[in-house]
């Protein structure tokens, strides 16, 4: 995994990087705030409880744009925030809040729920190759940022409630315009809440209600309460890439409430219409039919239980790859078998290309050689693969040029190589680890037999099919069926078998 935070030279030559902005609703051309510079803000979990793979898709898109703009040769500065107080049931300040309800529910330390969550998130982080940001904030380290922000802003911009304070949205230009609220266009509207002066008001900080104690809470001006989900990233952005910056990321689902909120603050801060970050980019919805995208039905759709199953993490990240980040992805088991499957092709033809390479690097495997200059014939497939990602981070159409590049037997492997791993720098599918059988067959944690038995029982149907015994190798295939084995003769992805889900 890689830094969020990269030492590169200047932007490289290639066709201009344009990406769709959420608040002109156009693609537009990046131009850093900073020349040479990215610095990106990305919306990241509320730990608690284990992210489902709808919420990891967003993360698959930022880490994806991140290394787009490492390849474009930007200094990329990203930051993920973890949230760990503020945020409510209900996104638009109704209900309790998520950490403390969690822990009252699992009679636990909302610290303990916290953590667990944290590194449950940073370890599905791990699996799909998403590179390490310049820095993982987290909410309540900055507490007392959040009350001084909120006190810059409250004379002008908030009235207080018994509930707490609150951002009256009417005292800033063109609220909401991010998620056009009040036109047609707009995708949703806010409803009233009993004590605010206008629907779409929210708040800055929560007062604890009268005779209850929170877990987390803290002393304000305003009492003894905790601060509102919103407030958090526009205090935290600011301190870590300042205002403006060039891209703020996040779901589909917070360019409606959350998003339109941190503008406003940031508005209201600056004493200007500067929304904060130059460019919102949102990724669109995972839909999966039988509703277990809900953490609400209990079991849901982890990264985990793909990897029970027997699907390594990456051909979930190639799935996300294979659609456009803007588009809504309908999950489905076949479809993931399938991106595994392709997950493996690539895999195989990067291994074919190094072997006919045959350059080993220090630990065994074939690697590409940084010296190898690539001619126009090679360099036409980087072309369309740099055009692709160039707009608007179209990876699907990139995934092809790769496909093509890998299969063109009449170029020079070591200039396939090269270039395949330039490509992958950017689709992270992590193609050169060497054995692709070794690394992406993972056994479904039902299995009761182990890798060994099964590759000790081929060779010997292999050896008896040799000495045409067919009644030793059929019976050695049933008792492979019998354990949940496929035995796949034949199989052009030489894969020979696999493990029953």
């Amino acid at each position: 995994m890689g830094g969020g935070m990269t030492d590169a030279p200047a932007p490289a030559s290639g066709a201009p990087l344009k990406l769709f902005n959420s608040l002109t609703r156009q693609l537009e051309e990046f131009q850093p705030v900073h020349p040479g510079e990215a610095r990106v803000y990305s919306c990241g979990p509320t730990v608690y409880n284990y992210p489902h793979i709808g919420n990891m898709r967003a993360y698959v898109f930022a880490d994806t744009l991140g290394r787009t703009l490492s390849y474009k040769g930007y200094k990329l500065t990203h930051v993920i925030n973890i949230t760990d107080v503020g945020h409510l049931t209900d996104d638009a300040d109704a209900g309790e809040d998520k950490l403390e309800k969690a822990a009252a529910e699992r009679a636990q330390s909302i610290w303990d729920i916290a953590r667990h969550y944290t590194e449950a998130y940073w370890a599905d982080v791990k699996a799909l190759n998403i590179r390490q940001p310049a820095h993982w904030s987290i909410a309540t380290d900055y507490v007392p940022q959040m009350i001084e922000f909120a006190k810059a802003i409250a004379g002008k911009h908030c009235y207080e409630l018994e509930s707490g304070l609150y951002f009256d949205t009417t005292t800033v230009s063109n609220y909401g315009r991010l998620a056009r609220h009040g036109t047609d266009e707009g995708e949703s509207r806010i409803d009233p809440v009993e004590g605010k002066r206008h629907p779409a008001d929210f708040a800055i900080w929560r007062k604890t209600p009268p005779g209850e104690t929170r877990q987390m809470e803290w002393d304000s001006p305003w009492g003894r309460g905790a601060p509102g989900w919103h407030l958090e990233c526009s205090v935290m952005s600011e301190a870590l890439l300042g205002f403006p910056f060039d891209i703020h990321t996040g779901g589909i689902d917070h360019r409606e409430i959350h998003h339109p909120n941190e503008i406003a603050q940031n508005q209201a801060h600056s004493c200007t219409d500067a929304s904060g970050a130059r460019i919102w980019m949102h990724n669109n919805f995972l839909i999966e039919r039988s509703g277990k995208m809900s953490k609400s039905s209990g079991e849901f759709l982890r990264l985990q239980l793909l990897i029970d199953k027997g699907y390594h993490p990456l051909a979930y990240r190639l799935m996300c790859l294979q659609a456009h980040y803007r588009s809504e992805l309908e999950f489905s088991w076949e479809g993931l078998g399938a991106a595994l499957t392709r997950l493996k092709r690539l895999s195989l033809a990067v291994g074919n290309a190094q072997m006919r390479m045959h350059v080993q690097a220090p630990d065994g495997g074939p690697m590409p050689d940084e010296q190898v200059m690539i001619d126009s014939h090679v360099q036409q497939f980087l072309a369309r693969f740099d055009a692709a990602i160039s707009n608007d981070l179209n990876t699907a159409t990139a995934l092809v040029s790769l496909e093509e590049l890998l299969g063109n037997k009449k170029l020079d492997p070591r200039q396939v190589v090269r270039a395949a791993h330039k490509m992958d720098e950017v689709l992270g599918l992590e193609l050169f680890w060497g054995s692709a059988q070794r690394v992406l067959r993972i056994r479904p944690k039902t299995a009761v037999i182990t890798e060994a038995e099964i590759e000790t029982i081929l060779t010997r149907r292999k050896e008896a099919r040799a000495a045409k015994d067919f009644a030793t190798s059929d019976k050695l295939r049933d008792e492979l069926i019998a354990a949940g084995v496929e035995v796949m003769d034949g199989d052009p992805l030489g894969w020979d078998w696999r493990l029953e889900t």
